[in-house]
């Protein structure tokens, strides 16, 4: 038994210990997929959407037979006392007699059937429910194309940082290597103390660099997390490198392409609020025409001095009733005609804002190609600027060693390296990020659920 409780507890802190240390590996679309699913605001999103779905049914059942039942238990303590001319007992004129009428207890059954025949604000209700769930679709789906984007803009937020990391790492090793010989050589007297003093100062900006890099690395590890849904202290593993990332992007393909406004999830939010607002102007119509209801009723009730009710001899009484109703809107003082116009206005303002949205999506989509475009010419500058950069640098790195160049040409020669290396990799990023934006736009990866 013993034995049995020490491998249970055993079995427990592993498994707990297993949970701990979870860790994930994705590449690109493994990321996007598994936000999709787990991402906090697309959770959320999805059930704005099931509760548009549950609304709907609601609107719906407000014109279906809605079936009331009630009952009900008096005690009469002190019953009321009526006066009756005493005549009436045979008394003198002008005289009264006190009466109590009815029994000290009754009981009550009641069940009501109500049905709406004709109710035009009803009509106008279901269509403003489709709308309303069409617009919370829409809304989910433009969520989706914004967690996509920000998990895209995450996932090379980590892997710059990585890349950066990586180079600063091996600059940093340069610099040491180069200041170690060249503080010997000054040692031996062959060289300016200034050359020493040079690259220790690139040195010392190198590991700024590199410490501010592995801190914004931390930081950028944690918003991917979050952008996942999980936890942010999670260990993730990225499969996929910057570069080979921003090669699969580059499609130039895209700039060819054509603005269908009608898939652009912005124009559909949009074209929800003008038919929002028709359906408002709608329902402000209808309250003007008559609302037609029918009812049916059957209920039964009970009489005794004392609680009888239970019993099997007591006396129920059975009543029923049908009924029709109209309402008629007859005189509002200008009340619904002010409600009328103030909902045509709306209206009016909406085609107006729809107008707008049109004329800014297609500004936004020819920004947003030239962007694209922008980026890819800066990546292929960036990379021929790199490979000259390091040109420049390993010639007078030889040329330093060599007694050729000063400590101050080399760094020059350094800093236009790192420079360099870092607007590469940013290139690589917005290359990444100005194609994911476009993707938006354009609304290619259709992200429904």
């Amino acid at each position: 038994m013993t034995n049995k409780l020490i491998l249970i507890c055993f079995l427990w802190i592993t498994s707990n210990a297993l949970a701990q240390e979870k860790s994930y590996a994705f590449s690109m679309e493994e990321a996007i997929s598994f936000a999709l699913d787990s991402n906090y605001t697309a959770l959320n999103s999805r059930r704005d959407v099931a509760i548009a779905i549950k609304k709907k049914w609601e609107t719906t059942a407000t014109g279906l037979p809605q079936l009331n039942g009630k009952v009900s238990y008096n005690n009469n303590l002190k019953q009321p006392v009526t006066l009756i001319p005493g005549e009436f007992f045979g008394g003198d004129p002008g005289t009264f007699s006190p009466v109590v009428f009815g029994t000290k207890q009754n009981a009550n059954a009641f069940a009501t059937l109500e049905q709406l025949i004709f109710d035009g604000s009803y009509l106008v209700g279901l269509q403003a429910a489709k709308v309303f769930l069409d617009y919370t679709e829409n809304a989910n789906e433009k969520t989706l194309l914004e967690v996509r984007k920000g998990v895209i803009n995450a996932y090379g937020s980590v892997l710059i940082a990585n890349e950066l990391i990586e180079i600063d790492q091996k600059n940093k090793e340069t610099l040491e290597k180069n200041l170690f010989e060249t503080r010997k050589i000054y040692e031996n007297g062959l060289t300016e103390e200034e050359n020493v003093e040079q690259l220790e100062i690139t040195l010392l900006e190198v590991e700024t660099n590199l410490k501010n890099t592995l801190r914004t690395r931390s930081i950028a590890e944690q918003m991917f997390n979050a952008a996942l849904g999980i936890d942010i202290n999670a260990k993730v593993i990225l499969t996929q490198k910057l570069d080979d990332l921003a090669k699969q992007n580059i499609q130039l393909d895209f700039l060819d392409r054509d603005l269908n406004l009608e898939e652009n999830i912005d124009y559909k939010i949009a074209y929800n609020l003008t038919e929002q607002r028709n359906l408002e102007l709608k329902l402000e119509k209808s309250k003007a025409l008559p609302n037609l209801s029918a009812f049916v009723n059957y209920g039964t009730q009970a009489n005794s001095n004392s609680f009888t009710f239970l019993d099997g001899d007591q006396i129920w009484f059975q009543s029923s009733v049908l009924g029709v109703s109209m309402n008629i809107p007859v005189f509002s003082s200008g009340m619904r005609g002010a409600r009328t116009q103030q909902a045509k206005i709306a209206y009016e303002q909406s085609e107006t804002l729809f107008t707008e949205t049109i004329q800014n999506l297609k500004l936004e989509f020819d920004a947003a190609q030239n962007r694209y475009q922008f980026s890819i010419e800066v990546y292929e500058n960036a990379k021929k600027n790199l490979s000259l950069a390091e040109r420049i640098e390993s010639k007078n790195q030889i040329k330093f060693s060599e007694g050729l160049v000063s400590s101050f040409d080399l760094r020059q020669a350094q800093t236009q390296l790192y420079l360099a290396q870092q607007r590469y990799f940013q290139s690589l990023l917005n290359v990444i990020n100005s194609k994911a934006e476009l993707e938006t736009i354009l609304n290619t990866p259709q992200l429904k659920n």
